[in-house]
C-alpha cells in the first residue's frame, strides 16, 4: 500500500476507538498563521445607499482573511458556500501526481479547520468539487467535522450536452459535499412548491375546502392491528388495506373525513376509497431537497458564464456557478439576515446572490477578479444594472451596499542585522489593533484612560506602546488601575525587573511575544490550481 496517501487504520490496542483518517506527506506540519488586519479601502466601498452595511468584499489571501476574521466571526456564519479549485493537474503536468495531492490536500485542509470554527452551531458548509479530489476531500472534511456531520452528496448537473469527444466519458457532473456544524441542531430549509407540483391538485367535485389530489388510506408499515383493519364507510363501500400493507388512519379518523366528505370514490362512488388531500391543509408548504439537481432546475456551466460577460465581456471567469445553483444553497442553507461566506469568491456569485436574496455576507477573493469581476458585479446589482441570474425572480430592484477591504501588511519584518523589528507601515493605532487581534483582546480605546486601548474578558485590558517602558511610566499607569483589574503591556523595551513589580500587570516584548507563535513576512498562502480550460465545443456539441 502506498504510504504517501492512504486511508489509515489506527491500532484498536492503542487508541480507544477506531478511526479512519487521511493521511498524506507534509501533514505532520503545523501551520501558523499570523492574523492580519483587514483595513478598509474606502473610495472602493459602496456605502451611499446603505451607510451602516455590514456586508464585506475583501482583496487577498484567503487563508490570511479567514484568519483575520475567526477572532470576530467565530461560530456566527449560518451558511457557508466554497468552490475551490478542483486539482485537475492541468496546472501541474510535470509534477509527480501524488506529490501534488499532497499539496492540495496542505493548503486545503488548515481552510476547512478556520470555516468550521466560523460556522454557527446551527449552521453548515457547501464545498463544490468533482472526481479529482471529490473523495479525499470527503475523508479530510469526514476528519475535520466529523462523519457524523456529514449530511449528503449532491450531485449537480452542470452540462446539457454531450462531449462527444471525450476520451473515456462525458464528464457531465460536479459533486457538491454537505457538512453541518452540528447535525443535530441543523435542519434544511424546504424548497417552495412549483407550479408543476400544484398541477396535481384538481376539484373535480367542487369541494368548499378547493383543489385536493387523492391519496392511498393505506401505508407500507403499521401495527398487526392495522394491518387486521376494515372500515365501512356511510355509502356501503368497505376499505380493506390491500395484502402486505396496513391502514394508515384509524376508524375514527376514517367516520370523521367520510362526514366531511373528505374521502374520494371515483367518479361512479365505487371505487376503491382514497382520501381527499387539500392543497390548503398541507403543514408544510414546501418540499425537502432531492440530492440530485438538474441543470433545467438549477442553471448550467453555459449559463453561468453568459451571466458573467454581462459585467465582464472581455474576460469571463473559466468556471462560474450559474446564480440559480447559489440560490438553492442559500433557500436551504439560510434566511434573509443571516450572514454566508464564500472565502473562493471567484466572479462574485455567491455575494451577488446573497445580495438579491437579502443575506448578509463576506466574500473573499485573492486574485485581481476582486477588482475586474467581484466589484463590477455588486456594484451593477446595488445599482439595478443586473437585470440577470436570480434578479427577476427575488423582485430584486436595487440597494444596499458593501465595504471593500484590504489585508494589512505583515507585522513583523527582519531588519539589515536580521533583528525581528515592528513594521514601518504600522501606525500607533493600527498596532495597537494587531496586537489586540493577535492576542485575543477586542481594540477599543476608552476615551478616558489611555492604556485601555483593547479589552478581554471582564476587567483585563491590553496596551501597546512603541515607547520605553520605565518605572515612572509604568506607575502612572498602574496608579489608575483598580485592585480587581488585570493589565497586559506590550511594547519595544522595559527597564530590567519591572515585570516583577506589580502581580497585575504583564509586561511583554514586541515582537518576541509574537514569533513563536506565527508565520510572519510571509505573503501569501495561495491555493494556486487553476481550473481546467473550458473548450467552447463544450457547449456547442450534440446532445445523445
Amino acid at each position: 500500500m502506498d504510504s504517501l496517501m492512504m486511508l489509515h487504520k489506527f491500532d484498536w490496542r492503542n487508541t480507544m476507538s477506531n478511526k479512519l483518517e487521511l493521511t498524506w506527506y507534509g501533514k505532520e506540519k503545523e501551520i501558523h498563521v499570523e492574523p492580519r488586519l483587514l483595513i478598509e479601502r474606502s473610495e472602493l466601498s459602496n456605502t451611499e445607499a446603505a451607510p451602516d452595511t455590514e456586508n464585506m468584499l475583501i482583496h487577498g489571501d484567503n487563508l490570511l482573511a479567514l484568519k483575520a476574521l475567526e477572532s470576530r466571526y467565530a461560530g456566527q456564519v449560518k451558511c457557508i458556500y466554497i468552490d475551490p479549485p478542483y486539482n485537475t493537474g492541468s496546472a501541474f503536468e510535470h509534477y509527480d501526481d501524488n506529490l501534488e495531492h499532497s499539496q492540495w490536500l496542505n493548503l486545503m485542509r488548515p481552510r476547512l479547520e478556520i470555516l468550521k470554527n466560523l460556522l454557527a452551531e446551527d449552521g453548515s458548509i457547501w464545498i463544490s468539487i468533482d472526481d479529482d479530489e471529490g473523495h479525499y476531500l470527503k475523508v479530510l472534511c469526514d476528519e475535520i467535522f466529523g462523519r457524523h456531520n456529514f449530511v449528503s452528496t449532491v450531485i449537480w448537473e452542470k452540462k446539457y450536452t454531450v462531449a462527444n469527444d471525450a476520451k473515456w466519458l462525458s464528464d457531465n457532473h460536479d459533486f457538491i459535499l454537505v457538512y453541518a456544524k452540528n447535525k443535530e441542531l441543523w435542519r434544511p430549509n424546504l424548497l417552495p412548491r412549483t407550479e408543476e407540483m400544484n398541477k396535481a391538485y384538481k376539484n373535480p367535485d367542487n369541494h368548499p375546502k378547493g383543489v385536493w389530489k387523492s391519496t392511498p388510506l393505506h401505508a407500507k408499515s403499521g401495527s398487526e392491528q392495522s394491518a387486521n383493519f376494515s372500515y365501512t364507510f356511510k355509502n356501503g363501500v368497505t376499505f380493506i388495506p390491500p395484502k402486505g400493507t396496513f391502514s394508515r388512519y384509524s376508524a375514527e379518523s376514517l367516520q370523521r373525513m367520510d362526514e366531511n366528505n373528505e374521502i374520494w370514490f371515483g367518479k361512479d362512488g365505487k371505487a376503491v376509497p382514497s382520501r381527499k388531500t387539500f392543497l390548503c391543509d398541507l403543514k408544510k408548504q414546501g418540499v425537502p431537497s432531492k440530492t440530485l439537481w438538474r441543470f433545467d432546475e438549477v442553471g448550467h456551466n453555459h449559463e453561468a458564464r453568459e451571466e458573467v460577460k454581462v459585467f465582464n465581456s472581455e474576460s469571463v471567469f473559466a468556471t462560474p456557478k450559474p446564480e440559480r445553483l447559489i440560490e438553492r444553497i442559500l433557500t436551504l442553507g439560510s434566511n434573509k439576515g443571516d450572514l454566508v461566506l464564500d472565502s473562493f469568491l471567484g466572479s462574485g456569485t455567491t455575494a451577488a446572490v446573497a445580495h438579491k436574496m437579502g443575506r448578509r455576507y463576506i466574500g473573499i477573493e485573492m486574485g485581481e477578479h476582486a477588482y475586474t469581476h467581484c466589484k463590477k458585479r455588486l456594484d451593477m446589482v446595488i445599482s439595478g444594472e443586473d437585470k440577470g441570474g436570480i434578479t427577476k425572480s427575488t423582485g430584486w430592484t436595487s440597494g444596499g451596499g458593501y465595504r471593500f477591504y484590504e489585508l494589512a501588511p505583515t507585522l513583523i519584518n527582519t531588519d539589515e542585522f536580521g533583528e525581528a523589528v515592528i513594521n514601518p507601515e504600522y501606525s500607533a493605532d493600527m498596532l495597537a489593533a494587531a496586537m489586540a487581534l493577535h492576542e485575543g483582546f477586542t481594540y477599543e480605546p476608552d476615551s478616558e484612560l489611555f492604556w485601555k486601548q483593547s479589552h478581554g474578558n471582564e476587567k483585563s485590558y491590553l496596551f501597546v506602546t512603541t515607547r520605553h517602558l520605565n518605572v515612572a511610566f509604568l506607575e502612572s499607569i498602574t496608579g489608575s488601575m483598580e485592585e480587581d483589574e488585570y493589565l497586559v503591556i506590550a511594547c519595544c523595551s522595559f527597564d530590567k525587573g519591572i515585570e516583577k513589580l506589580h502581580p497585575h500587570v504583564t509586561i511583554k516584548k514586541i515582537p518576541q511575544m509574537l514569533l513563536e507563535r506565527c508565520e510572519f513576512d510571509k505573503a501569501d498562502y495561495n491555493l494556486n490550481i487553476i481550473h481546467p480550460p473550458v473548450y467552447e465545443d463544450e457547449e456547442d456539441c450534440d446532445e445523445e
